[in-house]
């Protein structure tokens, strides 16, 4: 037997450390944890949550670019790593293309435009018109410069030609908390962290940035139903590795991956958390990224969106 085969038959041998690039409790957070636990009881070894936070996911990054590609490091991986951030930066600690391997994509996170009990939008055509009627003086809010919440409120500006002031937050819940009490009028956000917002009638959802309607939201008409195309975005979140990953080892945990995320169970509660459960092949998750990063970058470019 050949040390690579022996290699895969014994992977995994101990445990692996699974990074979040996030503080504990968000739905990256969430996710990671979910999945692990059952990736762990699967592989029969501990998974290892570690939360290294910061400079929009690139310090986890970083760290698992220069881990040994083995299989034992891998990171929770979102468009701000893996898309965004090579556009935002001049300078990046990482190249997302050729230092971390795609094993699968877990889930998509649609985003949601959604307004303040204050607002006087009937829908989401009259809160695009009223935006339009006052250029620049209306504000949104995000869940921080370059997440996808904001760039998903910057492609909506650009498609539907309106002028809105952006106000990053440090994450979803305290944006939450001001669109709530009316200190910002609007903001895009994911069912996974505004949910719970939505459910107890303290913020209202207007449209999705989706292909079809959520099921969670059967009444919320999605942006194509009222006319603009190219509105949609989530936040997608896989599982990267380091660069040079062996093919055996990346074909092993992709396929517990999958396997975990499928698992009824775990995917009920990625459902009920407001995740769309995906667990696809490595190359679709390769490619969906390049079709992506085109995407972005050119709104970056065009938007001059930067985070130097």
């Amino acid at each position: 037997m050949s040390g690579v085969a022996a290699h895969a038959q014994s992977y995994p041998s101990k445990p692996i450390r699974w990074l979040v690039p996030y503080p504990p409790g968000g739905g990256s957070d969430f996710l990671a944890r979910t999945v692990g636990q059952a990736l762990s009881e699967q592989v029969k070894q501990p998974v290892i949550i570690e939360n290294k936070a910061g400079a929009n996911t690139a310090i986890a990054a970083s760290e698992t670019a220069r881990a040994p590609a083995d299989g034992y490091t891998i990171l929770n991986a979102d468009n701000g790593t893996m898309v965004f951030n090579s556009a935002l930066y001049s300078k990046l600690s990482y190249n997302p293309e050729k230092d971390l391997t795609p094993v699968t994509l877990i889930g998509r996170f649609p985003m949601i435009l959604v307004v303040g009990p204050g607002s006087e939008a009937k829908d989401a055509k009259d809160f695009i018109a009223r935006a339009k009627a006052r250029p620049g003086s209306i504000s949104y809010g995000s869940a921080g410069a370059g997440s996808p919440h904001h760039l998903a409120m910057e492609l909506l500006k650009v498609a539907a030609g309106v002028d809105m002031q952006h106000v990053a937050y440090r994450g979803a819940a305290p944006a939450l908390s001001d669109l709530a009490g009316n200190q910002i009028p609007a903001m895009m956000v994911d069912l996974a962290a505004g949910g719970g917002f939505i459910k107890a009638g303290k913020i209202r959802p207007l449209a999705v940035a989706n292909a079809t309607r959520l099921p969670q939201l059967p009444d919320v008409p999605t942006f194509a139903e009222l006319g603009y195309k190219n509105i949609e975005a989530a936040a997608l979140v896989g599982v990267v590795a380091p660069a040079g990953l062996p093919a055996d080892v990346l074909g092993t945990l992709n396929r517990q991956l999958v396997s975990a995320v499928n698992q009824p169970a775990v995917k009920q509660r990625l459902i009920d958390f407001g995740v769309e459960p995906v667990a696809n092949s490595p190359q679709q998750y390769a490619d969906l990224l390049k079709s992506e990063t085109v995407r972005w970058h050119k709104l970056i470019r065009e938007q001059k969106i930067t985070l130097d």
